[in-house]
């Protein structure tokens, strides 16, 4: 059986499908679009569609729930893709999280980048943390499937405000796994991912997310 965090990459696809036309930059990913990933997830999807506008994805994690993922299928853009932008805010910081700190790793939110490269999966964790140091890169995982490196972006207050985060892909890439080497090749784009979690400090964890868009 693969790995949960492998999953995340390889059944995105499974659980959305993608598009099959490919409209000029840059391409909106609609909240609506994001779908539940069942294999990586449990029995309930605590994640809902809020009217906005514009729309946005709502997450409330709450103790004794299994983890639930939603996630979007990036095939469609693949080498096109060279900058993620989205929206967040913590609504609910998980008590104690800190995705640094073994036993501690839960985030009010969570959005996995992951491409892939013959049967090996690359992801890049950007979290928003209850206390972990802002800036702090952890967590890492190497073997023959995974590559996945944790990011802490935002950490702590302010709670029920929007952040922006834009992202050079693959920069961002080559930084992690290719040591920064700027002519490293970089795989395709292979899906993105959306969670909350709180089950490892048993607390409630929430979050918004939205806006996101791949130019």
């Amino acid at each position: 059986m693969l790995p949960k965090l492998v999953w995340i990459g390889a059944l995105v696809a499974l659980a959305t499908g993608g598009a099959s036309a490919v409209p000029p930059p840059p391409w909106s990913l609609p909240a609506r679009s994001f779908r539940l990933i069942p294999r990586a997830s449990g029995p309930v999807n605590y994640y809902r569609v809020e009217a906005g506008p514009p729309a946005f994805i709502r997450s409330r994690y709450e103790p004794g729930y299994k983890t639930a993922v939603v996630g979007y299928d990036a095939k469609a853009w693949q080498v096109r893709a060279k900058r993620l932008s989205w929206k967040w805010r913590a609504v609910v910081l998980p008590s104690g999280g800190d995705e640094c700190k073994r036993g501690k790793g839960d985030s009010a939110a969570v959005v996995y980048v992951s491409w892939k490269r013959g049967f090996r999966y690359y992801t890049l964790k950007y979290v928003w943390s209850a206390i972990g140091a802002r800036g702090a890169v952890c967590d890492k995982k190497r073997n023959p499937l995974l590559a996945q490196d944790t990011v802490i972006l935002e950490s702590g207050a302010p709670l029920d405000e929007w952040k922006s985060v834009n992202l050079d892909l693959r920069a961002e890439f080559r930084r992690h796994f290719e040591g920064g080497d700027a002519s490293a090749d970089v795989p395709d784009l292979f899906g993105i991912g959306l969670m909350s979690d709180g089950d490892q400090t048993g607390s409630v964890s929430s979050a918004d997310f939205g806006d996101f868009a791949l130019e």
